[in-house]
């Protein structure tokens, strides 16, 4: 890689290869990778934090991670997982610190002893088609969201990196060390809350073909 690469030229590398061109002192490379990321990110830390405003401070504290953290990735890997493994765990210590309290009987646990155990919720079926990440129905990806910002904090951010950012189950499961079982209990969970809590407010389940029509 020549030393007067342009920012043209780093546009056609992958994320990993600008990780490594950035810890070698290529600094437009992390521009690029934010840059790359700055919508998926974003949406992903508005879903998880509910709040637009933390979301903009967690997004910035996640790429100064990356800076701090550069050195230690491992190139062989891929980036886009570490990089939201980093921002959920900003997102979390956050909600930590905020110590917020969410209502939420369906999943209650029916053990209490066991806290990766299974919820009232996944005793129930719920058939429901979620709303899809590209969404161009403004009205409706709002309404989506503001149930979504009900959700309890664990359900929604699996929900957020299986459906609406599309990582694999061991994904996730290594993102939020968890295991993998937790992550299947966890999402069927997620998907019932969410269908409960859409016809709590709109009457019937979430039908991507009468979008318009809640």
């Amino acid at each position: 890689m020549p030393d007067d690469l342009a920012q043209g030229g780093l546009s056609d590398l992958s994320d990993e290869q600008l990780v490594v061109a950035y810890r070698e002192g290529r600094v437009p490379a992390l521009r690029q990778l934010i840059e790359r990321y700055e919508q998926e990110l974003f949406h992903f830390l508005i879903r998880f934090s509910g709040n637009r405003a933390a979301a903009e401070d967690l997004f910035q504290e996640a790429f100064l991670q990356v800076h701090i953290s550069a050195a230690t990735f491992d190139a062989s890997k891929r980036f886009k997982p570490w990089l939201f493994t980093i921002a959920a765990n900003k997102a979390r210590d956050l909600l930590r610190k905020q110590k917020r309290q969410r209502a939420a009987p369906l999943s209650a646990l029916i053990d209490k002893t066991q806290s990766d155990g299974a919820s009232f919720i996944d005793l129930l079926e719920a058939e429901i088609t979620l709303p899809d990440a590209s969404a161009d129905d403004a009205e409706v990806a709002e309404l989506v969201r503001g149930v979504v910002d009900q959700m309890p904090d664990h359900l929604r951010e699996v929900l957020a990196l299986a459906y609406f950012h599309q990582f694999a189950y061991k994904e996730i499961a290594a993102m939020l060390s968890i295991p993998l079982g937790t992550v299947k209990s966890r999402l069927h969970a997620a998907v019932g809350t969410f269908a409960q809590l859409w016809k709590a407010h709109y009457g019937t389940l979430y039908d991507p073909a009468h979008r318009g029509d809640p």
